[in-house]
């Protein structure tokens, strides 16, 4: 006994470890955001920024170099005696050279707080790719929802027709029905058969491109959890596009992103204004070398090394006195530069406003053919109840019953795509204001 509990324990465990898993919408937006090409595009992209920023902030350390260097000369040449003749002549030297920018006219520290700018703009750009791929999966997810409940639709049509099939068999059977009555009705289900073979092929496609949102190999198995819509569908729009224009403009990558870089344009101002000021520089320096002739003898190489070291120490002062309008044309590109940007922000926004304003009256128009739709259902339901009885006792024929039936069909197919509408549109919204979405 105990031995066959432990079997069916082993058979139930192995049945729902068969199951395929289904994906909530967190966790597919969580997985595509982990997997998604693009994002890792932008990902790197922010990598190059801290890198930029590092090489910004070193720009302050010392700089070290080592030159040696190897001469060889044939022919006349100069000797000792400050006379030429006909001798070959090698020199070997060695130095190791240092310098530190002691003022720049403020040149590294505005290029070090650009490429701090310029990496909070990429981590924005970063967090942008995310939002758009989590509404694009929302989006997909709902469209499996809607093709599913199209598929459920289809399904009770071929239902009320297969049952209609069966009846006129029973009445031909019984000579109470004609051959040309059963065939219409059994084209009326194929037909209906066809429909539904139709929302089949979508539900498969809508499943293909949330899996290739995913970047999963294969659609294969893929199921997703199918949320009580009850409670989201019933909520109410309750802030003007205003209110959520507001809240979007502090919660938004898009605008952050283009803010910063407003105020990189400045620090890029200032960077193109430090042509105008001199540059000081601090240098130091060792070096020795090495010399000798094919005419007289010459000391041994460590010896002269030893005699022939050397040391300086220096300041550089470069005054910049005309440099053929070069830092004149750079300062003013880099306003240039500030004008577009101001722009581009006022692009981003306007087009934030225009989407929000969309949404929002999408959104209405969705909740208002919602409630008609379920008017519309209850009484296409009850016209069908009435010609589906009329038809059964020979009172209406099978043409006056499939209008009867497909108007209704048409009634529920509106209703489902009204509500996923609205229910899209709505978690768009909450999304613009900085929220997750809710299904």
């Amino acid at each position: 006994m105990k031995r066959l509990i432990f079997c069916l324990l082993s058979l139930v465990g192995l049945m729902a470890s068969a199951q395929p898993k289904q994906w909530t919408l967190r966790e597919c937006t969580e997985y595509a955001v982990s997997h998604n090409l693009q994002i890792k595009q932008h990902y790197h992209q922010q990598v190059k920024q801290e890198l930029q920023l590092s090489t910004a902030r070193n720009a302050r350390l010392p700089d070290l170099g080592a030159d040696i260097n190897e001469n060889i000369s044939f022919g006349r040449g100069l000797t000792s005696d400050n006379t030429y003749t006909n001798t070959n002549t090698s020199s070997t030297s060695f130095s190791l050279n240092t310098s530190i920018p002691l003022f720049t006219g403020f040149q590294i520290p505005n290029t070090i707080q650009l490429s701090k700018l310029n990496l909070e703009a990429a981590t924005q750009d970063l967090e942008k790719a995310k939002n758009d791929i989590r509404t694009q999966v929302a989006q997909a997810y709902v469209q499996i929802l809607y093709d599913k409940e199209i598929m459920d639709v289809a399904n009770r049509q071929i239902a009320i027709d297969s049952q209609q099939v069966h009846r006129l068999q029973v009445m031909l059977d019984n000579g109470k029905a004609s051959p040309a009555e059963l065939s219409q009705q059994q084209a009326t289900l194929a037909q209906s058969r066809l429909t539904a073979t139709q929302a089949n092929n979508d539900l498969q496609l809508a499943y293909l491109a949330l899996t290739q949102l995913l970047e999963l190999p294969s659609p294969e198995g893929f199921t997703i959890v199918c949320p009580d819509l009850d409670g989201l569908v019933n909520r109410s729009i309750a802030v003007s596009p205003d209110v959520i224009y507001t809240e979007a403009l502090v919660s938004r990558p898009e605008v952050a992103a283009e803010q910063l870089r407003l105020q990189g344009t400045e620090k890029s101002i200032k960077i193109a204004q430090a042509g105008l000021y001199p540059l000081l520089s601090f240098s130091a320096g060792l070096g020795t070398n090495y010399y000798s002739s094919s005419d007289f003898a010459s000391e041994a190489f460590g010896t002269q090394l030893k005699n022939n070291f050397s040391q300086y120490i220096g300041l550089n002062l470069q005054i910049p006195i005309f440099n053929r309008f070069s830092t004149r044309n750079k300062i003013r590109s880099a306003r240039v530069d500030q004008e577009i940007q101001m722009l581009q922000l006022e692009n981003v926004k306007k087009t934030l406003y225009k989407e929000i304003q969309q949404v929002y009256y999408n959104a209405i128009a969705a909740q208002e053919k919602w409630r008609k739709s379920e008017q519309a259902v209850k009484a296409a339901q009850d016209a069908f109840t009435l010609m589906e009885a009329k038809y059964e006792n020979g009172k209406a024929n099978i043409t006056e019953f499939d209008d009867a039936k497909n108007k209704l069909m048409k009634a529920e197919s509106d209703l489902v795509q009204a509500r996923y509408e609205y229910l899209y549109q709505t978690a768009l919204l909450d999304f613009y204001r900085g929220r997750e979405f809710m299904f």
